[in-house]
C-alpha cells in the first residue's frame, strides 16, 4: 500500500476520533437526531466543495450511482445507531463498537470481492474482538 493511501487513512482516522467526541458533546446539549442531521450536512458541504475544487468531471454510471446511494443508505443507519448510541450509552464503548466495521468489511470482502484473508488478518480480527469484549465489560 502506498505511503499516500496511509497517510490519507490516517487523516480519516484523526478526524473521525475528533468527530467521535465533538458528536458526544454535541448530543449533550441538542437530541441526537438533530446532531446527527447538523454533523451530516456540514459533511455533505466539505464533500461538495471538494469535488468543486477538484474541477474533475463527475461519472454518474447508472451501477456506480446505485452502489453509492446504497452506501449511503447503510452510512444512514449506521449514523442512527451511532448517535442514539452516544445519547444512551458510554462515547467509548459506543465507538469502539462501532469501529469494528472494519470487521464486517473484511468478510464481505472476502466473500463477494475475492479478497484473501491471511492468517494474520484472522489473529488480527480475534484479537480485535477480544479488545471489545475486554472494553464493554
Amino acid at each position: 500500500m502506498s505511503r499516500y493511501a496511509v497517510s490519507l487513512a490516517v487523516v480519516a482516522m484523526l478526524s473521525w476520533g475528533v468527530w467521535t467526541v465533538i458528536a458526544n458533546e454535541a448530543t449533550r446539549t441538542i437530541d441526537p437526531e438533530l446532531a446527527m442531521i447538523l454533523s451530516y450536512s456540514a459533511a455533505v458541504a466539505v464533500a461538495v466543495g471538494y469535488v468543486s475544487v477538484l474541477n474533475d468531471p463527475v461519472s454518474l454510471e447508472r451501477t456506480g450511482v446505485v452502489l453509492a446511494l446504497a452506501a449511503g443508505v447503510f452510512a444512514g443507519i449506521g449514523a442512527v445507531a451511532f448517535y442514539m448510541g452516544l445519547n444512551s450509552g458510554r462515547a467509548g464503548i459506543v465507538t469502539t463498537v462501532s469501529a469494528m466495521y472494519f470487521i464486517v468489511a473484511v468478510v464481505l470482502a472476502a466473500i463477494f470481492l475475492g479478497e484473501s484473508l491471511a492468517p494474520t488478518d484472522l489473529l488480527g480480527i480475534a484479537f480485535a474482538i477480544l479488545a471489545v469484549v475486554l472494553l464493554a465489560s
